[in-house]
Formats: C-alpha cells, structure tokens, sequence
C-alpha cells in the first residue's frame, strides 16, 4: 500500500495444558510458553508498532506470592524492548540462583514472566496517545483471583457513549470513555456479579470463606460473564482475557469484522489474530489451525480443558475484506491465492487501458503488498500470451523457425521498477513537513524502460488518501519518461470511513471523496452536498438503529470510471510529462475474488452494524462543518 494507514492491532495467547517439568523435559526450559508467545508477535509485528505488551498468569501459587506479571512498552521498537526487559530479568535470577533454575516450582515462585497463561498485544494507535497508559493488557486487581483480570483485544466499538452510560447506570465513575475502558469494565462488572453469585450460593450452602474461594474458581462461568458484558456492543472485536486463578476467554464479535484463529493440541491452546503466525511458530498444518466462528468464544479452563461456545445471536458474517487486502500476512495460503485472484481479475481492463499493446508496456508493482496482485497481474497476463500465442500458430500457414520466434517473443515485460526507501521512510515519518524528502519515499530502477515510448503499469493494492502517489510515486515513476503511467489498485475505491479498528475516520482524507465532491462542484451540483447534510443532521438524535446511510448519495449521480478519471487528475501534477490513468477493481470481482469474506463497507457503504451509519454520517457532518476530527 502507497499510503500508510493504522489499522487493527494483533494478539497471542497460548495456554499451557501440561505442568511445566513436562516442557523442561521435552523442550529444555520452563520459559517454552513464553519463548512462544515472543515468536508469535514478532511473526505480526505488522499488526501493530505503536507499542506492545504482554501478561503472563501463573497458576495455583500460595498466598503472598505474586502470580499476574505485566510488562508493557511504546519504544521505537516496542516487541524488542518488551522481551529485553523480561529476558534482562530473568537472566539476572538465573545469574544468581543458577541452582535454583532446575526447581519449576522455585522459578514460578521467584521469577517473573513464568507461568503457564500468556497474553500478547500489539498495538497500532487508532484512538488515544501514543503513552504507556493506552497500551494493552489492562489489568484490573482485587485480591481475590477470581476477581482479577486482564484483557487485550483487536477492537473498535462505535457506540462507547452509549456504553459509557451504561457503566454509569450501573453505579461505576469511568475516568474515560475509551472502548478499551469500557471493555474492561463491563467484563469487570459482570464478572464481579458472577463471583457474588458464587459466593452467596455457597455461603448459603455453609461454606467458610476459605472453603468457598476454590469453589468459586472450579464452577465460574466465564461464557455467562461474556454474554451479558457484550450484550448492546456495536463494532468489531477479537477480545483476549485471563482471569487471576487461570481460566482464559478468546472472544469474536458476531459478524466476524475482526479475524481470529487458534490451534489445539495435548501440549497447548494457541491463539492469533493471524494464521500463518501459528503454523510458523508451532509447525504445523494449515488444516490443523481453525478460524474462530462469529460469536463464538474460545473459553480455556484452570485444568486445561476447553470449550467453544457460542455467546450472542447469529447475524449476517461479514468478515473484513481489508484483512485479505492488505493488512494480514500474505503468507496465509488462501490469501495469498485470493491477492492473486484479484489481480487476475483486472486483466480485462488493463488489456483496454494499454491497447492491447504489451509490445511497448513494462509492468511492475508497488513494494511490498502489492506483490499478490502483481503477481496474479503476471500469471493472467502469461495465460494471455499463450492463448495469442496459440492463436497465431494455428493460423500460420508457413511456419519458419524465425516465425516461431516472432510469435513467443509475444509475452509481458515485467521489472522490477519502484523500490522503497524503508530508512529513508523511518526518518520521514519523524517530520512529516519534509516535502522533498517524501518526494523520494520510492526510488527506481533507471533504464528499466524505453523513454518515450513504453507506457508503464504500476500494480498498488488500494489507494486511500493518494497523498504518496502524488507526492512520491508519481514524480519519481515520471522521471523514467514513460508515455504513460496507469495505476492499478486491486481493491475498489475507497469511499467510506471505517470504525471496526482501521485508521479511516475522516472522509476528506479519501481520495474518492474529494474526487466525487469536485465532480459536484465542476456539474455546479452544490445542492446535493446541503440536501445530504440536511438529511445526515436531521438523523444525529435517533438510536443507531433507524440511521441511513445518505453519504451513499454523495457517489450516486457518478459511475466509478467518471469517478476515477478524476482521481487520475487530483493525483497528477502539473509538472508530470506523462498521461496518469486510474484503474480500480470492480466491486463484482471483489466479491468474486474473496467469496468467504463479504465485509465490504468501505467500498460500498454496506455498513455491518447499525453504529456503521451513525458513524458515516457524523463524519459527512464534521466534513461539512469544517471539523478535522474523528467521527466516533
């Protein structure tokens, strides 16, 4: 992706389901869960790289005995400063009780960060400061066990007020109304009513105190606990939590917004917001890791035991098609296959943009997403080729060996042609008034085409802003001389604000939007812009439920060519020698291309839950007003 957006964050839970001597024995150290957990993040270091921060529980502990460690980092490199700290640590103790270090008991005892519960997050920053106080696990205490807990999620919620109020009602002071305190709390909540159930149960029973507490741990319903706290949350979530004794949730909102996957086997319980992670770090099979179901909880018991449960109604899965995109790993086989899928998909109208003149077009992608598509680009291109070339063959009447070669000599030229500067990248993003340096963001490949003849693809996997390609890529694949420069993006355009989890909040930033709103200024169509604004106001003061989407009408009077033949203007230049043409996917391939996930509103507007409208809406409102801030 040209532009950099923040998008959802990731997680890593593993829960061990053996005593540790098991993993001295077999893998050489009672640190195996924990050596684990630091792989699994490092593997989706891209999901997040504002900060990250892990909890480990250890179980069955006496009193007096700390068993919740927590260690969070915002460094430069946060996943490294985090494991430095703790590997520091445990280095020091084994430094002075090296003896010490063959007693699994001693070490849980004495040393931190060995347990047998871990819990990783890593974060990229969509709402709130970049400060250690924003950074996951939160942890909440009480000296009973089964009272503490910390969670860490993938998630955005787009009614907090509403659950802010809630909290409110019931008799809490929230000091702020992030969805990530509000989480917190109501599980929190409900799981302090869960503990007070028990306790007067057994009280009444005629249990002591003491006798009651284990109680308490063994019949604990975690699943009642995260049915009634996400009752009335609107948004997208994989949310991970561990409760003090060593009971641990993995939970995923209804519609399937947020990706989740996980992997059994007699040794562990392993969860990802990622795929491949898992099979990397534990060796294993595609067909042995499971995608967590919609409203499903994954729930990890004290004694190792597990269960999936389902903990809201079912409704429409709508997956997001981003993740497949761009954000996940393009490791995963079948997104892998599905990048491809859509850049294959594309070869239709990139034969009509060049004229069918692969002769004089060089192809080449923006580093690195876009390599997917690239690729699919190519394999469709080859299939092309062969079919022309089989063509030719059949209706060649005098076949010469110089024939032979003119024919197979028809194939497509792709190079290798812009090249991204990462250091150079690094050091902009610390001053982003630098504009002849993001000027040279990307660099190129000189004499990779013919001047002033060869027009030139360049393959992008989504164009949000369009900010980098005018200020970046453009310029610099300019200087290369090609007739003319089509951008291709494997996904449709980008037309409204997301609020599941991804930097997408303020419609002036899409390029789409600013293209459809100078459509409607050059057709002098000033009136739609009141009339949609109108009717976005008039609805600000009705539940979530009866808001419709009137942004939709701001695209209606324009087809998707019209609107990208403006795009292709916004982005140019004046100083740009070559023709710019825009190629978009269609909405239809999309949909063809990634059949399993349908979550496609900020392409098409079709919001997955009813805070969606609301928040397009508002954001449509602040557009209009002149407010630069987040719609929710």
């Amino acid at each position: 992706m040209s532009d950099a957006i923040k998008h959802e964050c990731g997680i890593a839970m593993i829960a061990l389901r053996k005593p540790l001597d098991y993993y001295v024995e077999k893998y050489g150290t009672a640190f195996y869960g924990l050596n684990k957990l630091h792989l699994l993040m490092q593997k989706q270091h891209n999901r997040g790289q504002d900060g990250a921060g892990i909890a480990v529980i250890k179980k069955n502990l006496k009193p007096g005995i700390e068993y919740i460690n927590r260690k969070r980092s915002v460094a430069t490199n946060p996943i490294v400063d985090v494991f430095n700290q703790v590997y520091d640590h445990i280095e020091r103790k084994r430094g002075s009780h090296k003896k010490s270090f063959e007693n699994t008991q001693w070490l849980k005892d004495n040393v931190k960060y060995c347990g047998e519960l871990f819990l990783g997050h890593l974060r990229y920053g969509t709402f709130g400061k970049n400060e250690i106080s924003y950074q996951h696990p939160f942890v909440r205490s009480n000296n009973w066990k089964t009272r503490n807990l910390a969670v860490a999620g993938n998630f955005n919620l787009t009614n907090v007020d509403e659950l802010f109020q809630r909290l409110v009602d019931l008799g809490q002071y929230p000091t702020r109304t992030s969805d990530t305190v509000t989480i917190l709390e109501k599980i929190g909540h409900f799981l302090d009513e869960e503990n007070e159930r028990l306790y007067n149960k057994y009280k009444r029973a005629g249990y002591s105190k003491k006798q009651i507490t284990p109680l308490i741990s063994e019949q604990l319903d975690l699943l009642q606990v995260i049915r009634e706290s996400s009752d009335n949350w609107d948004g997208g979530y994989v949310i991970g939590g561990m409760v003090g004794h060593g009971d641990s949730f993995l939970m995923r909102d209804p519609g399937g917004i947020r990706p989740a996957f996980y992997y059994v086997n007699d040794e562990v319980i392993v969860a990802a917001s990622e795929r491949p992670v898992i099979q990397t770090a534990f060796n294993v099979k595609t067909k042995d890791i499971k995608e967590l179901d919609p409203g499903h909880a994954l729930i990890m018991r004290n004694d190792g035991s597990y269960q999936l449960s389902q903990f809201a109604k079912s409704c429409k899965k709508t997956p997001c098609s981003f993740e497949r995109i761009y954000f996940s790993r393009g490791t995963d086989s079948s997104i892998y296959k599905e990048r491809k899928a859509l850049g294959a998909a594309l070869i239709p109208q990139l034969l009509d943009a060049i004229d069918n003149d692969l002769e004089n077009t060089v192809f080449s992608y923006i580093p690195n997403t876009a390599y997917g598509a690239y690729q699919g680009i190519a394999d469709g291109l080859g299939v092309h080729c062969d079919a022309v070339r089989k063509e030719r063959l059949l209706e060649e009447k005098n076949l010469t060996s110089e024939k032979i070669d003119e024919i197979f000599k028809y194939k497509p030229r792709l190079e290798n042609v812009a090249v991204k500067d990462m250091k150079l990248r690094t050091f902009i993003t610390q001053d982003n008034k630098r504009d002849d340096l993001v000027g040279h963001v990307y660099d190129v490949t000189y004499d990779s085409i013919r001047e002033g003849k060869d027009k030139l693809v360049i393959v992008d996997d989504s164009i949000v802003r369009g900010t980098t390609l005018k200020q970046s890529i453009i310029r610099i694949l300019d200087r290369l001389n090609p007739t003319k420069i089509i951008v291709v993006s494997s996904a449709p355009q980008i037309r409204y604000p997301d609020c599941y989890g991804i930097d997408m909040a303020k419609l002036g930033d899409f390029i789409a939007f600013r293209a459809a709103i100078a459509l409607i200024k050059e057709k002098n169509m000033h009136d739609l812009l009141n009339e949609v604004y109108s009717k976005c106001k008039a609805q600000e003061m009705l539940p979530k439920d009866e808001i419709v989407n009137h942004v939709r009408e701001i695209y209606a009077p324009f087809s998707p060519e019209e609107i990208s033949g403006k795009i292709a203007e916004l982005i140019k230049s004046v100083e740009i020698k070559a023709d710019v043409e825009v190629i978009y996917q269609t909405i239809e391939n999309l949909h063809d291309c990634l059949q399993e996930h349908s979550g496609d509103w900020y392409f098409t507007g079709n919001y997955p839950t009813p805070g969606g409208n609301k928040v397009v809406n508002k954001a449509f409102i602040n557009f209009m007003e002149g407010k630069d801030q987040r719609a929710y």
